[in-house]
């Protein structure tokens, strides 16, 4: 994977760069759907590419682990395949997933035992297989296993969690570095700064992280509880110590806001699961705010439905129309949203990069957020 900043914003940490994977290229700033289980819920590939504008996906090695399973991802020749999908996909660990897990998992050195979801099963994650299982999954880029930490522990667990983190990593980069790609193309990991919302502890997880090669860093365990404004002084303290010449990824935000104030202090990657299972709910993010389908004062509103949008939704459906599929129950109004919420959060971000480029992205941003985040 090769990385290349492209430019940088006078005013603030916002950048632009380009990815180069096995899969294509990938323009930062970036959101990336996530597409859990091998799809993104509700949405045709066809619509994700040509509509949406999607240049990457997730998929979670956690849920894949357990469904189909490795044998089947392994004879179908990776998760790209198994997919239909051509373009770059990136892997979470699954730490995320377990740490969800609170009464089913058990976390130690060796690794983290849990019990399936599923069926009840037990299972180990350990950096050694969990590389092993990424591998078999096929992805352009991989997250290092890791500990999410709750975002208000106390110091002390913090520092505990920390120090498994690491150790975890220092065990996936040997492994890594010890294997082969099984389906002829590279791959490239992540390792992920944890740390919770104390400086010093974020600060060890960057110096540990330097030590070996890595393709880009993830930024974790935000978002996970603690206040926003601690999330934004994690950002800014993480972005003069992270290298320049990497991409940063910070996992799981968020909210359009979040979106575009990561991007001001130097994130360049983004993901959320927000877009669909909020829209599955009836929310659609829009340029002129955020609206809840169910209102009944949508009922007669006959207008488009984000006439400043660039998906084909916003202007073959109205808003009257849309209610009226999530008044009924109808399959259909969950993927209209679906799609619209996509590619309103994959418009943000390319209007970001533009933005960068010339030269006003900070005005641009504050004006935006205080219009995208007002409820309708």
């Amino acid at each position: 994977m090769k990385f290349e900043l492209l430019n940088k914003d006078s005013a603030s940490s916002a950048r632009v760069g380009e990815i180069t994977t096995a899969h294509g290229r990938i323009q930062t700033p970036i959101f990336m759907p996530v597409g859990t289980v091998g799809s993104v819920k509700g949405v045709y590939h066809k619509e994700l590419k040509e509509d949406i504008g999607a240049q990457i996906i997730l998929g979670n090695t956690y849920h894949l682990y357990l469904r189909p399973g490795l044998d089947t991802l392994r004879k179908a020749g990776g998760l790209h395949k198994f997919e239909s999908w051509d373009r770059p996909i990136l892997t979470d660990s699954g730490g995320f997933q377990v740490f969800s897990l609170t009464q089913i998992r058990k976390l130690t050195l060796e690794g983290c035992k849990f019990q399936s979801h599923i069926d009840g099963s037990k299972h180990i994650f350990t950096p050694e297989n969990n590389v092993t299982t990424q591998r078999i999954i096929g992805a352009d880029i991989m997250m290092a296993l890791d500990e999410c930490c709750p975002g208000d522990a106390d110091f002390a667990y913090a520092k505990k969690s920390l120090e498994l983190t690491q150790n975890w990593l220092d065990r996936f980069s040997a492994e890594f570095a010890r294997t082969e790609p099984l389906y002829g193309y590279d791959q490239t990991f992540f390792p992920i700064i944890q740390g919770c919302i104390y400086p010093e502890l974020r600060k060890r997880a960057v110096e540990h992280a330097l030590r070996d090669e890595a393709g880009g860093y993830g930024i974790g365990g935000l978002a996970v509880g603690e206040p926003t404004e601690k999330m934004y002084e994690m950002l800014e303290l993480l972005d003069p110590i992270m290298p320049q010449d990497k991409p940063r990824y910070l996992m799981g935000v968020g909210t359009p806001a979040n979106i575009l104030e990561g991007i001001a202090r130097g994130v360049d990657m983004f993901d959320c699961v927000m877009p669909t299972r909020n829209a599955r709910n009836g929310m659609l993010f829009t340029w002129n705010g955020i609206m809840n389908m169910r209102n009944a004062k949508w009922a007669e509103d006959f207008s488009e439905l984000d006439p400043s949008g660039t998906s084909f939704v916003d202007h073959a459906y109205t808003k009257a129309y849309l209610r009226h599929l999530f008044i009924a129950g109808e399959m259909f109004a969950a993927m209209i949203a679906s799609e619209h919420n996509l590619a309103f959060y994959l418009d943000l971000v390319r209007q970001a990069r533009r933005h960068i480029l010339d030269g006003d992205f900070v005005q641009w941003k504050d004006s935006t957020v205080k219009r995208v985040m007002q409820r309708l």
